[in-house]
């Protein structure tokens, strides 16, 4: 009785820890299975692997990375050990040295997802991933930078969605960015932020970056157009080309100030101070007679990103905007 007693408890333990460990696998995408591991724990998970139904009959074998195993793997339906981080690329063939049938590539993620090394924070509160919009039609831009030591992580998957509505997105070239294009109405109050998310592997190492925001909190208007002086001492400019209509509805405010000449706009070495106003023309009163004038945008309602400055540069009676 004992022993039929000891026999029922390992075979439920055996069955639990089968299930705890099918917990810890998903299916990210067609042919990737995502294994989510303990970070600083020494973990061996067998993971099932599946060549396919129609070569259920069939006399399959088993590669990683294009080499053989030892010892051998053989059959349509088999598991694989994965050990710590060591996931891989298995693809079944029709025999040891036969066609290419299907493959699943196990990437590894750790759990809970804290220790992320393959991009660069670019501050604690924007996050590791910087987003932009020149305006409000939906079009937005978001970029991300790899560390040194990973700098050959590739990006697996991008999502990006508002309520449960995918929003397009296509990668940049060099897969550090990407270009989302979301047919929103821009008039319209925004209820829900926009989340995003970047799944970017570096061998099997997974790791994902989500990105969370209303579409107001990252515009950030275009430079301004037709900078230009008159009258020696009045600077004018217009609303950038991109930025929307009616501007009575969409008003802007900019920050105008003189900056010492030879110094960029960012610079301290200010001869006036930072002066905001809602007219698209500034009087300059100093006496001055070499410096850099700057200018820049920011939605006046919404008061969110600055846009890049705008400047001319006045040594004397020669001005260069």
């Amino acid at each position: 009785m004992s022993s039929l007693l000891l026999i029922v408890m390992y075979a439920a333990l055996c069955g639990a820890n089968t299930d705890s460990q099918q917990e810890n696998i998903e299916t990210l995408m067609d042919n990737v299975l995502v294994l989510r591991v303990p970070y600083g724990q020494g973990s061996m998970v067998y993971v099932p692997l599946t060549c396919g139904e129609a070569y259920q009959n069939q006399p399959v074998t088993w590669k990683k990375n294009g080499m053989e195993l030892n010892p051998p793997l053989q059959g349509n339906q088999i598991k694989v050990l994965v050990e710590e981080m060591n996931g891989g690329n298995y693809t079944c063939h029709l025999s040891p040295n036969g066609e290419y049938l299907n493959h699943t590539v196990i990437l590894v993620q750790l759990d809970p997802d804290n220790r992320t090394v393959i991009l660069e924070e670019k501050s604690p509160e924007e996050g590791h991933i910087h987003c932009s919009a020149s305006n409000y039609k939906g079009a937005f831009d978001c970029a991300w930078t790899r560390t040194q030591s990973r700098s050959n992580a590739a990006v697996l998957l991008v999502k990006a969605e508002r309520h449960l509505e995918k929003i397009p997105c296509e990668l940049n070239a060099d897969g550090s960015g990407v270009h989302c294009d979301y047919a929103s109405c821009p008039y319209g109050e925004e209820q829900q932020r926009i989340s995003l998310t970047v799944y970017i592997h570096s061998y099997s190492r997974l790791e994902s970056y989500t990105k969370v925001f209303y579409l107001r909190e990252i515009v950030r208007p275009e430079k301004l157009s037709h900078l230009r002086i008159s009258e020696g001492k009045v600077f004018s400019w217009s609303y950038p080309d991109t930025w929307e209509t009616p501007v009575t509805y969409y008003g802007l405010q900019f920050q105008v100030k003189l900056v010492n000449h030879g110094h960029s706009c960012n610079s301290d070495e200010h001869i006036m101070q930072h002066s905001i106003t809602e007219d698209t023309k500034y009087e300059v009163t100093v006496k001055a007679k070499k410096y850099v004038f700057c200018v820049r945008a920011q939605d006046r309602h919404t008061r969110g990103p600055w846009s890049h400055w705008s400047q001319c540069t006045v040594n004397k009676q020669d001005v260069r905007c």
